[in-house]
């Protein structure tokens, strides 16, 4: 069995779409999927999502490059989270690859969420774009490892995979760890330890090879899987059930009985 740790299956690409969606999962062998949430406004749906399917799973947070500057208040982000389907704060973190000007406001809103998830003892998705390092720098100064958490479609180097590890952080690989030419993501894949690795889909975004160009889905998440499996040359198994494991740890997810 696999699971998809990052997807946004709340997205209007999957309008009255769900149904084939988790159907999809089923046969793919994805057991498990955690809706991610990217503002405020459209919170409600992720949770719904959610509540509406037992494999089904959400976080709270803003994304970085959402366009609204409002300050995130650590005490709404503590509020929303006290639902048990919440499993985790986020997507947070910075991202500087569209954004000019001052971007003091990104960091004060990564604080915000670090803040929350350290209260709430619930894990942080962290995004990090063209900002790594004062990412890892605001996590070290938050104290981001009292809460742990993942490093989301991750794309840098080797050494910040090393610096996130090292504060209690997992390393989840996409999609693009499939594309042929992703070969500096690919070498960083096969030097994470199983043990701190997630898979995502990051869907509607990233389909993997063999479905480039399409929307994504979770249940794609098996290919992402299999290119690990060929990177590291052991079974596809091992890399199943160790990111299952992982997903589940990090998470406090119970896994589904079989």
């Amino acid at each position: 069995m696999f699971v998809d740790s990052h997807c946004h299956i709340d997205f209007d690409d999957y309008s009255g779409k769900l149904g084939d969606v988790f159907d999809e999962m089923q046969r793919a062998q994805v057991s498990h999927a955690l809706c991610i949430s990217v503002n405020l406004r459209d919170f409600p749906a992720v949770l719904t999502v959610a509540e509406q399917h037992d494999n089904a799973f959400a976080s709270v947070g803003v994304h970085p490059d959402h366009d609204d500057r409002t300050p995130v208040d650590p005490d709404q982000l503590v509020s929303l989270a006290n639902h048990p389907k919440v499993v985790a704060i986020g997507e947070t973190g910075l991202d500087y690859y569209r954004t000019s000007g001052d971007t003091e406001w990104q960091r004060d809103r990564f604080r915000s969420h670090i803040r929350a998830a350290r209260r709430t003892g619930k894990p942080l998705v962290i995004h990090t774009r063209a900002a790594a390092a004062d990412t890892l720098r605001l996590m070290a100064e938050e104290q981001a490892g009292e809460a742990g958490g993942v490093m989301h479609c991750f794309t840098e180097t080797l050494d910040v995979a090393r610096a996130a590890m090292d504060l209690g952080f997992y390393i989840s690989f996409s999609g693009i760890v499939t594309f042929k030419n992703a070969l500096a993501i690919k070498e960083v894949a096969k030097a994470v330890p199983l043990d701190r690795m997630l898979i995502e889909t990051d869907s509607p975004y990233l389909a993997p090879v063999p479905h480039r160009g399409k929307v994504n889905q979770p249940a794609w998440v098996a290919h992402v899987a299999a290119e690990i499996a060929r990177l590291k040359d052991i079974s596809l198994e091992a890399v199943a059930e160790a990111t299952s494991a992982n997903f589940f740890r990090l998470f406090n997810i119970q896994p589904a009985k079989t």
